[in-house]
Parts: structure tokens; sequence; C-alpha cells
């Protein structure tokens, strides 16, 4: 098995470093336009492998999409990254024509890939790759709630005492500030997170969960790298070994939720497939009305990469 991890910065590197070591692909292909940056990031995870005791090979390359052919899944995590004060929305414009063009490259040498969307903003990203690949939908999507769901799974855990293995949870809509945390789909190894928190500090956790890439941003002047490179790294081993997991996914939704021609994040079963089911929880008023919001504020960064097109046409 081969996966090709388009975009060799913080989040791209970490996201092939975590795969390698779960040894359980036969190469992974990371690819960047710098010179050197690629090949120099492959090259020291390839001599962490007597190290760390892993057999997966990993090559880095510049720009030679030829590299990539192939490939079961791909990755795309190129595009600039965040800085303080900048929205994940400013990105578009550069960032669309960087995730299409990055697109159109790998599909051409991987027509059966499935494509996995890291950059920013990522729902619109996602949209856009969608686009550009024209293949089914349940082989384009988005890598956020696996991550934003992990946040708010991380400060659960520091508040109860906890570990962080024991706490699941769901969370839904916009890779952003208007994301769905679900505390009624929240559990600490079977019990309900409001019986263990109180419900002023589940809010504070909430708010905390839903700038959380902002937090990351202010401290660190960039974007975060670890947990987000390893929850794609995680997405692809659930498709790869045919896993079945479910997790929420920024998925193209077709009337699920009330939602059509949208990109949002939902709880789906990954599998060999890509998405093999998009999995309808039954929402109550509140719930139904912040994802509605969250669904109105993506779709209004889509209409304006529609927008974009069009005056390009």
């Amino acid at each position: 098995m081969k996966v090709t991890v388009v975009g060799a910065g913080n989040v791209g590197a970490t996201c092939a470093n975590v795969l390698a070591h779960r040894d359980f692909l036969t190469e992974v292909v990371l690819l960047d336009i710098k010179e050197g940056t690629a090949e120099g990031k492959a090259l020291d995870t390839w001599q962490q492998a007597p190290i760390d005791y892993y057999s997966t090979k990993v090559t880095g390359v510049t720009n030679d999409y030829a590299k990539t052919a192939n490939s079961d899944v791909v990755v795309i995590t190129s595009g600039l990254p965040r800085k303080p004060g900048m929205s994940r929305d400013d990105l578009i414009s550069t960032n669309a024509n960087i995730v299409r063009s990055v697109t159109e490259n790998v599909t051409k040498h991987s027509p059966d890939a499935v494509i996995i969307v890291v950059s920013n903003p990522l729902d619109v990203m996602t949209y856009c790759a969608y686009l550009t690949a024209k293949k089914d939908s349940s082989k384009v999507f988005g890598m956020a709630g696996i991550l934003d769901t992990a946040r708010y799974r991380a400060f659960l855990a520091e508040e109860i005492g906890c570990s962080p293995k024991d706490i699941q949870a769901i969370l839904m809509g916009g890779h952003g500030d208007t994301m769905v945390p679900l505390p009624r789909y929240t559990t600490v190894a079977g019990i309900p997170v409001t019986e263990l928190v109180a419900k002023d500090k589940l809010d504070a956790i909430i708010q905390r969960t839903k700038v959380g890439g902002g937090e990351i941003v202010n401290l660190l002047g960039t974007s975060a790298w670890y947990a987000p490179g390893a929850a794609a790294a995680q997405m692809v081993e659930a498709i790869l070994k045919d896993e079945k997991r479910v997790f929420p996914v920024c998925a193209w939704l077709t009337g699920e939720y009330g939602l059509k021609n949208i990109y949002l994040g939902v709880p789906v079963v990954l599998g060999k497939k890509g998405i093999e089911k998009i999995i309808e929880l039954q929402l109550n008023g509140e719930e139904k009305a912040l994802l509605e919001t969250s669904a109105q504020h993506v779709k209004e960064v889509m209409d304006v990469l529609d927008n974009m097109k069009e005056q390009k046409v």
C-alpha cells in the first residue's frame, strides 16, 4: 500500500512520520515544491526507522508527481498556514489555487486514490478538491472533526482528571468558530459527561474548543501540526485497513440533516471505499439550529469560491 502526502510543512511531515510509525504501508511519498524540504524530512524519518522499529519506506520528492503514481490515498496539506489575526477564510484565494493544482496532479497519476484534504479553510478547500477531482464524493473528504473532537476530549480530560482514552465524543459542523460540539453525545467510559462536569465549566470547554486552533496560532505564531498530522494519519489507517471506524469527517451532504450540496463535518463510517456511510444523529432543536448556523457560514465561503471561479471564466 502506498500513500502520498502533499506538502512537507509541519502538518504534512508529521502525518508522514506518524504513518511510517504505524508500519503497515509499503511506502509514504512526501512531496513539496521547496527544493530539498521533502527529501530532507523523508530522509530524517527513514533514519528514525532503525530506532523506532518500523519498515515503511519514506520517499521525499520536489514537485515530481510521477513519483506519487498509484497511491491508494493522497493527503493534501499544501497551502499557507494561518498567522496571528488571520482567519481561515482569509486564506481562500491563495490556497484554492494551490489545492486545485495539487488535485489535478495527483488525480492524473492516481485516478482511483482517496483524497483527504487538510488545507485551510478546510471545508471550502475540500469542496475545491471535489470540484477538481471529478470523482465520487465518498472518495474526497476533509480532516477536521477528528482534530476538533480531540481538542475537546483533551480539555475534558484535564478538567475531569482522567485519561483522554476514556472520553468518547462527537463534534459536527464547519471547521471554525461555528463548529458544534455535542455534550449530549459525550461520554467518559460510558458515563454522560454532564454527570462529571458542571454546566458552566462544560460551556467554557466548548468555547475553548471552538477557538482551539486560534489558541495555538496565538502561542506559536502559526498553525498546529502534531494533532492535525496525527488526525489525518488516523483517517488513512482506517481507510486502508478497512476498519469501519466512526469518525467526524468533512463530507458532501446530499440531504442528510436537511442540508444539500455542502461540505460539512458529520459522523461517518470510514473504510476501504472511503466514506461508506454518513450517520444521521437525532439532533434536538438547539443542536439543529447550531448546525444550520454553521452550515450557513460554510456555504457563504463556498459561494466565495464559486464566484472566484466564475470571474476567471
